[in-house]
């Protein structure tokens, strides 16, 4: 049979291929033709590779994806892949031969701009992109956090600043049984917050073969359809579980005549690996780094010197730094120690055509690790956790602990819990749920609440009903600023009639509210007064810890994204809150807000190469919101983060179904369908699922 690619009126890829190892190949070659810059950026983050034509902005990642060892894991993970699942190896190989058949051809005008030629991928590159994609998603980069919170404000400080914190990535979803739906089967919902990205993190695509005919939302650079897909039968979709399943180890270190040797749990040194890496560096020198490795994991912060050390310019001089005392942390996360990423999942989802296929596929699952949703047309149902998480002490959890010491040790990996629904419905959106036990940091329950209160509004729901929940700007998190506002007496004039407005204001963060654009203000304004008070002043000025890190050690991000809980708490180490309040509602009252939400709360993309003139449109929705667009409370209402698609899987009929992402489904610049989605994203609408070739244009024969 021929491989076909046709395009809907979106311009969204529908494959058909006579074997699944020829669809892969033709999704390799669709995603090089729509996704060429993407794919290319991406593979050289995954080896560490980008500040050669990037600069030195992206340096930083590249001596984190050196030190922790990321190529190299991909390339042990592929090894163990071919010798223990051949087929899901030789899949993965026919996708990589799709990419490197059409990606030199491409046109893409950002290869210009940064002076790049398309590279060649290896087998193992797609396992290396899945890889730096989610190596910071479990948000290992907190324990530093809570290792300095606990240092200065003492043990409380972990739940007091305990919630989805500024590099996390969360999700909506939910899941409604056919008992609740009008046509008696079930429906699946919800949006995956990311950040978005030009192009986008998720690909909608159509894959068809005599084995499986599959819709949904694929990552560029790895085949199939990992994280949200229909396959007519059944549907899945994920949520981040918040769970810790990385580690990080305190280690001693010190050079010997042979190289370095670390000291381990029982008493003993122990020799490590060492060898230095050059990073090239576009426009600058070249850097070296020295890349170690002990029993525990790769060295990815400071070595046998300190925090600065491992990391040298070419000419062998080690750069001068802040250094206490020798310090150097070592990375413990599962696919370096197991050389599985958990790809032999990918094509059982595929080939999924109940729930039980689903959930078997699923024990195959690595990371990163989820909350899952499924339902199938015969009436199953499926909740679920789906990874593989350490069984280990509970400090290992909280904060680095020292390598020296036993006790530390991996015993294990924890069993998968599965959950049931209530009233025929299951909520996701990053919540303590059944995955409580394998985490610490949880998102507030506010966008879970408020879906399954929107859930229980009406007996029976369709899949045209879900636009609205998708959109719901309702934000609950502003209760415990509006209590102290509501206290305060004594204030100016101006003040006051800002008071009362604010009382009386709906709390939605629509973009087209004044009411939320003053909100918004005042609570900035709260923020950074908290931010700068002596009480946190230990904590204003992070040590001096890898840039790639570094976001989750600002006090001002921490501050603000778990404000409610601060302002909400018996008593903050002195803080006069109410006069915290008071001031930063005199501040803004002095000085409002001209315009709407919307004004300054714009999306802001990221973008490889940025684009210094562009200005996103105004965005409803908030942190908090079901709608999260999240901005940065004190420091900018600019969003990064929010829906990198919705998707609404109907289970009585597929064609029922609906989709969006933020831009579009291609990454070409001045492509027809680079942000043609864009407006309906804006507004919450969703282009219907089209799954019959009849209804298709055909672009090529692979």
């Amino acid at each position: 049979m021929t491989t076909e690619i046709y395009r809907d009126a979106w311009g969204i890829p529908h494959l058909r291929a006579g074997s699944a190892r020829e669809l892969a190949r033709a999704q390799g070659v669709v995603t090089a033709r729509d996704r060429a810059w993407q794919l290319e950026a991406e593979r050289h983050r995954a080896q560490g590779t980008s500040a050669a034509f990037l600069g030195t902005d992206a340096l930083h990642w590249d001596l984190l994806a050196r030190r922790a060892r990321l190529d190299d894991t991909a390339r042990r993970c592929w090894a163990a892949l071919e010798e223990h699942d051949p087929e899901t190896a030789e899949w993965v190989r026919a996708y990589v031969d799709g990419i490197n058949a059409e990606l030199p051809g491409s046109t893409a005008p950002e290869f210009e701009r940064a002076g790049l030629s398309p590279g060649r991928w290896e087998p193992w590159t797609p396992l290396g992109v899945w890889l730096a994609t989610h190596i910071l998603f479990a948000g290992f980069p907190a324990k530093l956090w809570r290792e300095q919170a606990i240092r200065h404000l003492g043990e409380e400080a972990v739940g007091l600043f305990a919630t989805d914190g500024p590099g996390t990535s969360g999700s909506n979803g939910w899941l409604v049984s056919g008992e609740r739906t009008g046509t008696g089967h079930a429906l699946i919902a919800g949006d995956p917050h990311r950040f978005v990205e030009d192009p986008g993190v998720y690909q909608q695509i159509h894959l068809s073969c005599p084995e499986f005919d599959v819709v949904g939302l694929a990552v560029p650079g790895v085949p199939g359809i990992a994280h949200f897909g229909h396959t007519g039968t059944v549907a899945w979709a994920i949520t981040n579980a918040m769970a810790d399943y990385q580690d990080l180890y305190r280690e001693r270190l010190r050079r010997t005549g042979a190289g370095v040797e670390a000291l381990g749990p029982d008493g003993t040194w122990r020799r490590a690996s060492r060898h230095t890496e050059t990073v090239e560096v576009a426009g600058e020198t070249p850097v070296e780094v020295e890349v170690i490795e002990t029993e525990r994991g790769p060295v990815i912060v400071g070595g046998p010197e300190g925090l600065e050390s491992g990391v040298v310019e070419a000419d062998g001089m080690v750069p001068v730094g802040e250094s206490h005392a020798p310090l150097a942390l070592s990375l413990r996360h599962p696919p370096r120690v197991t050389s599985d990423l958990g790809f032999g999942a990918l094509l059982p989802l595929l080939r999924a055509r109940r729930v039980a296929d689903v959930d078997r596929a699923l024990d195959l699952w690595a990371e990163p690790v989820n909350v899952v949703q499924a339902a199938d047309t015969e009436g199953g149902l499926l909740h679920r956790v789906a990874g593989r998480v350490p069984v280990r002490a509970e400090a290992n959890r909280v904060r680095p602990v020292p390598a020296w010491e036993p006790g530390h040790e991996w015993r294990g990996w924890a069993g998968m819990p599965h959950a049931g629904l209530a009233d025929g419905v299951a909520v996701m959106a990053n919540q303590r749920g059944p995955a409580t036990p394998f985490g610490v940091e949880f998102a507030p329950p506010h966008r879970a609440d408020r879906i399954a209160a929107r859930l229980a509004e009406k007996d029976h729901w369709s899949a045209a009903d879900m636009p609205a929940i998708h959109m719901d700007t309702h934000l609950a998190s502003a209760a415990p600023l509006l209590d102290h506002l509501a206290a305060l007496t004594d204030l100016s004039p101006e003040a006051t009639a800002l008071r009362d407005r604010l009382l009386r204001w709906d709390r939605r963060m629509d973009a087209a509210s004044t009411d939320a654009a003053v909100y918004a203000a005042v609570r900035g304004a709260v923020v950074r007064r908290l931010a700068a008070h002596p009480a946190f002043a230990a904590l204003a000025t992070p040590p001096a810890y890898p840039e790639v890190l570094l976001p989750w050690l600002a006090l001002l991000p921490r501050i603000a994204f778990a404000l409610e809980h601060l302002l909400r708490a018996e008593e903050l180490y002195g803080v006069d809150r109410a006069e915290a309040v008071r001031a930063a509602l005199e501040e803004v009252a002095a000085a409002p807000p001209a315009g709407t939400w919307g004004d300054t709360h714009r999306l802001a993309p990221w973008r490889a190469l940025p684009q210094p003139s562009y200005e996103g449109p105004g965005l409803s929705g908030d942190h908090d919101c079901v709608l999260c667009t999240s901005a940065v409370p004190g420091l900018t209402d600019l969003s990064a983060r929010g829906p990198a698609a919705r998707y609404v899987w109907d289970l009585a009929r597929r064609e029922d179904s609906l989709w969006v992402v933020p831009l579009g489904a291609s990454g070409l610049p001045g492509s027809p369908h680079h942000t043609d989605q864009l407006p309906l994203w804006l507004r919450g609408d969703l282009v219907p699922v089209v799954t019959d070739f009849d209804r298709l244009g055909k672009e090529s024969d692979v």
